[in-house]
C-alpha cells in the first residue's frame, strides 16, 4: 500500500490520498527544478500568470497530461484519461476535473488492481 507524509499536516497518508498529493506535487513543481529529480514536474507553473486565452488553456491541458503520463517523472499510480475545465473566472482561479485510472500498487509496477478515480485540481 502507498504510504507517505502529508506535506501540510505531517500526518500519515495512505492509498488514494497519497496519490492525490503526488499528483498535486507533480503539477505544481516546475519542470527540472528538483536537483536530484530533474525529470519531475510540469510546465503548469510557467503558465500560471499567462493570459487566459484559448492557447494558454490548451497549453495547460497539454502540460497536465504530459506531466502525469510521463513514464519517468509522472505519477505511476494514476493513468490520466480526460481533463475538463470545471471552474474559471475573473478571480483567476482555474480548476480541472482529472478523470483516470488509479492503480493502488502502480508505484510497485503492479497494475493488476485498477479503480476509476476523479480528482479536482486547481490553481489560483
Amino acid at each position: 500500500m502507498r504510504t507517505g507524509v502529508d506535506t501540510r499536516t505531517g500526518k500519515v497518508l495512505t492509498g488514494w490520498d497519497h496519490c492525490v498529493q503526488s499528483i498535486d506535487r507533480c503539477l505544481r513543481t516546475r519542470l527540472a527544478s528538483r536537483v536530484m529529480r530533474r525529470h519531475l514536474g510540469s510546465l503548469v507553473p510557467e503558465l500560471q500568470d499567462a493570459n487566459a486565452d484559448p492557447v494558454t488553456i490548451f497549453n495547460l491541458y497539454r502540460s497536465i497530461a504530459d506531466a502525469l503520463n510521463d513514464p519517468d517523472g509522472g505519477e505511476p499510480g494514476y493513468s490520466l484519461r480526460t481533463i475538463e475545465l470545471v471552474e474559471y473566472g475573473r478571480a483567476g482561479r482555474f480548476a480541472f476535473l482529472l478523470t483516470g485510472i488509479y492503480f493502488p500498487r502502480g508505484h510497485l509496477g503492479d497494475f493488476g488492481i485498477r479503480e476509476q478515480r476523479d480528482v479536482t485540481w486547481g490553481m489560483a
